[in-house]
């Protein structure tokens, strides 16, 4: 058996980033960090065979995407999806949901970064694997087959070697040559022109989280319209209703806002994007955990709240009490 803490030692430097890449792979957190636990056991079983043809981190990576593939080829949940990537966004918010909540539908979940933000003082590095984790990069992934998919992360998020990706899945340089250039082209087929964001830390993206959160709280309806884009969206992930324009979002929160001291939020970060944990009160006066809305934001405002249901089960996922 080999000694477990120098295997300890070696392997749990890589933790948070093969957490981001199982992530990537599957757009769920649950089925991640379930996959993250199964490459370490692999890893373990056969670390005393590792004779370093290859560098630890090859190895593991290797470990972890085939665990992947193999997930999603035996029953995974495949493409993990967003309300605005299955039908056009509904166009009157004073009518109650029409489709429902989609019950078969597999949906992309959101990851705390906490978990993955590498821990680092580079600021370029941390800047980069937040890029790399942004809500709409994860839905387009979705799109692509599941090989396609891992070649496009271990080459272009990742910056593996074509022949090395090619060993570590078990194909030749020119499929993952190829693969690579199909992945790209299918990416910016369903993903076109993804939005660079604005940094969390950034003093503007800051302003707009506590007008975002004043208006809320104060059921300041003003403060939203303020915060948002005229182009803003918003989206129910765990159901098929979306919307677009600022009129119509903005007609949607006045419902949702009611009246003062009805929410209580909490920032936090989640796919390198600022968000707000958000608590709802009850009849008892308690606000309990509803979800999570995670901001796309811009120089320009908010470009799009993806809202997450989950209640206390996913806020606690990001270190949050079930109550506030």
């Amino acid at each position: 058996m080999p000694d477990e803490h120098e295997f300890t030692r070696d392997t749990e430097p890589f933790r948070r980033e093969l957490l981001a890449h199982c992530y990537r792979m599957l757009g769920s957190l649950d089925e991640a960090e379930d996959l993250v636990q199964e490459t370490y056991l692999r890893a373990w079983r056969s670390y005393d065979a590792f004779e370093g043809r290859s560098s630890l981190r090859v190895w593991l990576f290797r470990i972890a995407t085939n665990a992947c593939l193999t997930a999603l080829r035996n029953g995974g949940s495949g493409r993990r999806a967003l309300p605005s990537g299955l039908g056009a966004s509904a166009g009157d918010p004073d009518a109650p949901p029409e489709h429902g909540a989609a019950p078969d539908v597999a949906w992309l979940q959101p990851i705390p970064d906490s978990l993955v933000t590498p821990q680092t003082d580079d600021p370029a590095a941390i800047v980069a694997a937040r890029e790399r984790l942004r809500l709409a990069l994860i839905a387009g992934l979705q799109y692509l087959p599941p090989k396609q998919r891992a070649v496009l992360l271990l080459r272009d998020v990742l910056g593996f070697p074509a022949a090395e990706v090619a060993a570590m899945i078990g194909t030749t340089t020119p499929a993952v040559k190829s693969a690579l250039q199909r992945a790209r082209v299918r990416l910016d087929e369903v993903a076109p022109g993804r939005e660079r964001l604005s940094e969390p830390t950034d003093p503007h993206t800051r302003a707009l989280l506590e007008q975002y959160v004043a208006g809320f709280e104060n059921a300041d309806i003003k403060a939203l319209e303020l915060a948002l884009r005229t182009d803003a969206a918003i989206e129910m992930v765990g159901t098929t209703t979306w919307f677009a324009g600022l009129d119509t979002c903005l007609c949607y929160l006045a419902q949702v806002i009611g009246t003062p001291g009805n929410w209580r939020l909490t920032p936090t970060l989640a796919n390198g994007q600022l968000a707000a944990a958000a608590y709802l009160r009850d009849a008892d006066g308690t606000h309990r955990a509803f979800g999570l809305g995670v901001l796309a934001t811009t120089p320009q405002g908010i470009a799009r709240i993806t809202v997450f249901g989950g209640g206390p089960d996913l806020l606690a996922k990001f270190g949050l009490p079930p109550v506030r």
